[in-house]
C-alpha cells in the first residue's frame, strides 16, 4: 500500500472514530457548509419571528394576514428539516452511543416544538377547534438559528482541522530509483517498492524507504526523527529511515520497510491512535446538556401524568409537558461556551497563542506535569559559536575563526552554518582556500597559503597523539558545547566551541511552573551529557535523553496511566506523536508543520514563557465558562419546576411567555459575561 493511501485510510478511520467517540456536534457541523446553512436558516427565521407569537406572547412588531399561518408552517417545516438536520443526525449518533448530550438536548427542543406546533396548527386551522392551542414555531425557529450561530462562532474561533498525518505523508517522495539485477535504474512509484529491492539515493534526495546501506558513504539529516540539528554519518550496513534527507554522498539502499511497515508509517499510526484516545474527552457543556436532557424528560413525563390525572384535560397536560421540554433547551446554553471560546481565542491570538482545540482550555486547570522537548523548545535550536580560542601566538582568536570559516563555507552541516554565521557577524575577511576535501568521520581538509589546514574532532587528536588541553575540552563539553579543533600542518593551534543556547525566558518559565505545583520534565533525542547540562541550568530534575518518537509517546502515556494530566511542548516531527498523545499538545511556532498540526495550542512567538500565559488564560476562560453554564442552564433549576407546575397549588404557574422572557434575559447575560473575559 502506498504511504499516501495508508494516510487516507488512517485519516478516514480517525474521522470515523472521532465522530463516534467525541461530541456529535463536530461531526454534524461538518455536514455541509455551516455558514450557508446558518444564513439560509436566518432568512427563513425572520418571517416566522414577525408572523408568529413568542410562546403565546404577541410582540409589538408582530402582525398577521389571511393565510399567514400557512406561510409560518411551510417556512418552519423547511427550517426544521434543513437547519435542524445537523442536530437531528448528531442526536441519533449520541443516542446510538447511549450518551445523550448537547445535540440530543437541542433535538429534543426543536422536535417537540415542531411536532406540537404541527398538532396545534391542525387543531386551530384545519379542525377549527373551539379551544386555541398555542404553537411553538417562534421558539423552533429561533432555537435552530441561534444554535447554528453558536456552533459557527465556535468553529470560526477554533480550527479543529488536524492535517498532521497529511504532513507526514508528504515527507516521502512519490517515486524511487530502483536498481535491477543488471545494474540499470528505473523510476517507479513508491507504492510499488518491495522489501528486498535495491534503491539508489542520490546526493540531496529524500530517502524514500527504510533500509540498509549496501554501497556508498554519506551523511544523513535525521532531525525529523531525533529533533537534533546534526548530520549522521552512514556507512555500509548502517540503517537509514524513509523521509530523512541524504547529504553529499550517493548510496544504494536495500529496502527493509515501506508503506505500512515503514518507520514513518509507524509514527503516523502513533499520532493517529493518540488523537483518537484524546478525542474521548467530554466537555463541560456536554455534561450539563446530558443532565438537562434527563431532567427535562423525567419532569416532562411527570407533568403529563400528574396534570392529566388532576385535570382530565389532555391538551392542558400536553401543553404543560411541551413547555417543560422546550424551556429545558435554552438559547443561552448554545451560546454559553462558544461566546467564551471566541473571546478567549481572540485574546490568545493577540498575545501570540493560537488555540486549535477548545478542549485544551478546559483541561488546562488539571495539568500537573509539563514535558518539554529540549532542542528548539528550551534551547534556540541553532548552533552558535560560544568560544573561539587560539593556542598559538602567531594566530589571533579571530584567525582561528577565519580559517575554519574558509573551509566550512561550502558545507551545509549545522556546525558549519554556526561558524559561518559568527564569521559574518564579525565581518571577518576569509582567506583563500584550495583543495577542500571532506574527511569522512574526521572533518575537513584544505590548503591556505600552502599550509595544510584541518578541522577535526578530539577523537582525531587522541588517535594521532596530537596534544590538546583535555581539561579545557572537558570544561567546554560539560557546558553542552560541540568542540572543533583547527590543525595547521598537523599542529593543534585552536578550537571553536559551539552550543545550542538556552532561550532567554526558559529558566524563569521553569521556576514559575514549579511555583504553580507543576512538575517540568525534559524529553530529548540528544545525548545525556548535553541534556543533563541544559537541565541543570534550568533546574529540571526529571530528564529522559536519547529518545525516539515512540519513546517520548510511551513516556507520556505512562504518566497519564498513573493518573497525571500532561502537557507536551515540542517543535519537531519527532514530537508529533507526543503532542497528539498528551492531554494538551503545545507546538513551538517556529517548529515543523507536522508538530503544529498535531498540537492543540501553538506558541506563535516560539517563546516558552507563553506557556504561562496560556495557563493563565485557560484559568480565566474556564471560570467564565462555568459562570456562563450557570447563567445558561442554571435558570432551569427554577424554570423547569415552575413550568411543570410545582407551585400551582399556591397559584404560581410559569406561563410559556414568561419562560421565554427569562430565557432571553439569560442569553443577554451570557453574552455580556463572555465579553468581559480578560487575559490577566
Amino acid at each position: 500500500m502506498s504511504k499516501k493511501n495508508n494516510f487516507e485510510n488512517e485519516k478516514d478511520h480517525h474521522l470515523e472514530h472521532n465522530h463516534s467517540q467525541h461530541s456529535s456536534m463536530d461531526h454534524s457541523m461538518h455536514m455541509g457548509n455551516l455558514k450557508i446553512k446558518f444564513f439560509i436558516s436566518l432568512i427563513l427565521t425572520i418571517p416566522i419571528i414577525f408572523l408568529s407569537p413568542m410562546m403565546g406572547l404577541n410582540l409589538p412588531f408582530q402582525f398577521t394576514f389571511n393565510g399567514s399561518q400557512w406561510v409560518v408552517l411551510i417556512l418552519a417545516t423547511i427550517l426544521f428539516f434543513y437547519g435542524g438536520m445537523p442536530f437531528l443526525k448528531g442526536a441519533k449518533m449520541e443516542l446510538q452511543m447511549k450518551n445523550p448530550a448537547m445535540m440530543t438536548l437541542i433535538s429534543l427542543g426543536i422536535t417537540v416544538s415542531y411536532i406540537y406546533s404541527l398538532y396545534a396548527f391542525i387543531l386551530n386551522n384545519i379542525l377549527k377547534s373551539s379551544t386555541h392551542v398555542m404553537d411553538f414555531f417562534w421558539e423552533l425557529a429561533t432555537l435552530i438559528v441561534i444554535m447554528l450561530l453558536g456552533h459557527w462562532i465556535e468553529m470560526n474561533a477554533v480550527d479543529n482541522a488536524s492535517n498532521a498525518l497529511q504532513k507526514m505523508a508528504e515527507l516521502l517522495p512519490s517515486s524511487a530509483l530502483v536498481i535491477d539485477e543488471n545494474g540499470n535504474t528505473r523510476e517507479i512509484p513508491l507504492k510499488d517498492i518491495k522489501i528486498g529491492e535495491r534503491v539508489l539515493v542520490r546526493s540531496g534526495d529524500k530517502i524514500p524507504v527504510d533500509g540498509i546501506v549496501i554501497t556508498g558513504r554519506t551523511t544523513v539529516n535525521e532531525s525529523m526523527i531525533t529533533g537534533e540539528a546534526k548530520d549522521v554519518l552512514k556507512n555500509i550496513n548502517d540503517k537509514v529511515i524513509g523521509g530523512s534527507i541524504n547529504g553529499s554522498g550517493t548510496i544504494t539502499v536495500e529496502v527493509t520497510g515501506t508503506g505500512e511497515s515503514g518507520y514513518l508509517s509507524q509514527v503516523m499510526t502513533l499520532v493517529s491512535n493518540a488523537q483518537k484516545d484524546k478525542s474521548k474527552v467530554e466537555v463541560l457543556s456536554d455534561k450539563v446538556a446530558k443532565i438537562l436532557f434527563y431532567v427535562a424528560v423525567i419532569v416532562g413525563l411527570l407533568a403529563l401524568i400528574i396534570w392529566f390525572f388532576l385535570t382530565r384535560d389532555f391538551n392542558n397536560a400536553l401543553e404543560r409537558t411541551v413547555t417543560v421540554l422546550v424551556i429545558a433547551c435554552p438559547h443561552a446554553l448554545g451560546l454559553a461556551i462558544p461566546l467564551v471560546t471566541a473571546k478567549s481565542t481572540s485574546l490568545a491570538a493577540k498575545n501570540g497563542l493560537l488555540i486549535k482545540n477548545r478542549e485544551a482550555l478546559e483541561i488546562a486547570k488539571n495539568i500537573n506535569i509539563i514535558v518539554m522537548d529540549k532542542t528548539g523548545t528550551l534551547t534556540e535550536g541553532n548552533f552558535t559559536v560560544n568560544k573561539y580560542i587560539s593556542f598559538n601566538k602567531s594566530y589571533t582568536d579571530e584567525n582561528i575563526l577565519e580559517y575554519m570559516a574558509a573551509l566550512e563555507q561550502n558545507s551545509n552541516h549545522p556546525l558549519s552554518i554556526g561558524i559561518m554565521n559568527k564569521a559574518k557577524e564579525l565581518n571577518l575577511k576569509l582567506p583563500t582556500v584550495d583543495n577542500v576535501k571532506n574527511l569522512p568521520g574526521i572533518g575537513l581538509e584544505g590548503k591556505i597559503d600552502g599550509k595544510d589546514i584541518k578541522i577535526t574532532s578530539s577523537n582525531y587528536l587522541v588517535n594521532n597523539k596530537i596534544k590538546f588541553d583535555y581539561n579545557l575540552f572537558e570544561e567546554l563539553s560539560s557546558q553542552g558545547n560541540s568542540i572543533s579543533f583547527l590543525l595547521i600542518d598537523n599542529k593543534n593551534i585552536g578550537l571553536v566551541a559551539q552550543g545550542d543556547n538556552i532561550k532567554s525566558g526558559a529558566k524563569k518559565m521553569i521556576d514559575d511552573l514549579k511555583s504553580l505545583g507543576i512538575k517540568p520534565v525534559m524529553l530529548t533525542g540528544d545525548n545525556k551529557q548535553v541534556a543533563n547540562n541544559v537541565a541543570k541550568q534550568l533546574g529540571i530534575e526529571d530528564i529522559f535523553a536519547g529518545l525516539l518518537p515512540e519513546d517520548k509517546e510511551k513516556i507520556i502515556r505512562e504518566y497519564e496511566e498513573e493518573g497525571n494530566t500532561v502537557m507536551m511542548v515540542g517543535d519537531g516531527i519527532n514530537d508529533a506523536p507526543s503532542l497528539a498523545r498528551a492531554n494538551i499538545g503545545v507546538a513551538i511556532g517556529a517548529g515543523t508543520d507536522v508538530a503544529i498540526e498535531s498540537a492543540d495550542v501553538i506558541l506563535v512567538k516560539s517563546d516558552p514563557s507563553d506557556i504561562l500565559h496560556f495557563l493563565t488564560l485557560a484559568k480565566n476562560t474556564q471560570r467564565k465558562m462555568v459562570q456562563n453554564i450557570w447563567w445558561g442552564a442554571g435558570y432551569n433549576i427554577i424554570a423547569i419546576p415552575l413550568a411543570a407546575g410545582i407551585l400551582a397549588p399556591v397559584g404560581i404557574l410559569l406561563s410559556p411567555a414568561v419562560g421565554a422572557i427569562l430565557m432571553s434575559m439569560s442569553t443577554i447575560i451570557v453574552a455580556i459575561n463572555a465579553m468581559t473575559l480578560k487575559m490577566e
